[in-house]
């Protein structure tokens, strides 16, 4: 147990400094005017394909990751 004590904060640090460049990177399409209710561009809707997607699903598994080590956190 004292070597996952030791290693889960580093582990922690690596999984939100991936995460949050993954989020980072991710193309917004609607802009800033739609978060506040304005017109986000008249209905236009598209798939995600090749590298967008990969790094969507990337993103969500960095998610759960960090949560998993973060639940592990309170019991190490």
């Amino acid at each position: 147990m004292d070597i996952l004590a030791g290693i889960l904060p580093w582990l922690q640090v690596t999984l939100s400094i991936l995460l949050v460049a993954a989020i980072l990177l991710q193309q917004s399409k609607e802009g800033l005017g739609s978060a506040f209710g304005g017109d986000s561009g008249g209905g236009v809707s598209y798939t995600k394909r090749g590298a967008e997607k990969t790094l969507f699903s990337a993103t969500i598994i960095l998610a759960i990751l960090f949560a998993i080590s973060s639940v592990l956190s309170l019991f190490a």
